[in-house]
């Protein structure tokens, strides 16, 4: 898919792939139906590296690249990532809000000519939840299954959602409600959701 039908789409389905040494994602266009329908990217997280980095590609044939995002610095804590276009131009960047983030997960999206976007979990409960899970003891091998829903907004308006389908495997549905959002930024902040997190 080319740039200017990738930005011309509103909704894509973010599929983890299994795999050992990297996390792995599948980033497909979705119908109506919320099926997956035509691979735009695939995205690529080095487990070893010193500081996170994602490689997004135009597919799984790791040939083009679509964007990258990479940490500031090496701690994850307060880190800023910046996405980049194919040439390492900045097209927008994103950071997690820490304080906040200790009982509902919130992060700032910023692109240069639009207000910043503040996303956060919408279910503050089930966020809490969660928490609570990640220090039951023998979980860290059975993931937390329910559905997670994120809201990117400017205030009350909300530009992009992200949410977590039910299931084991991570499978995210991401809405976009505004053309003046780069495709490229969303799909690595939707990404970023699982990966960092």
């Amino acid at each position: 898919m080319d740039t200017t039908h990738l930005q011309a789409a509103e909704r894509f389905i973010v599929s983890q792939k299994t795999t050992v040494m990297t996390n792995q994602y599948v980033v497909s266009s979705a119908h109506l139906d919320g099926s997956a329908g035509e691979v735009v990217a695939f995205a690529q997280q080095d487990l070893m590296a010193l500081k996170e980095q994602v490689t997004i590609y135009t597919d799984e044939s790791r040939h083009h690249v679509l964007c990258t995002f990479e940490a500031d610095q090496v701690l994850d804590v307060g880190a800023v990532y910046t996405v980049r276009d194919e040439d390492g131009s900045p097209i927008g960047s994103f950071r997690e809000k820490t304080m906040v983030s200790l009982l509902r997960s919130t992060w700032v999206l910023e692109q240069p000519g639009l207000a910043e976007l503040t996303g956060r979990e919408r279910n503050a409960a089930l966020a809490v939840l969660r928490r609570i899970w990640d220090f039951l003891p023998a979980t860290e091998f059975v993931p937390f299954a329910w559905p997670r829903h994120f809201d990117f907004a400017e205030g009350d308006k909300r530009w992009m959602a992200v949410e977590r389908k039910f299931g084991l495997r991570d499978r995210y549905l991401v809405d976009i409600a505004s053309a003046g959002l780069d495709r490229r930024l969303a799909i690595a902040q939707a990404v970023a959701l699982d990966a960092l997190q």
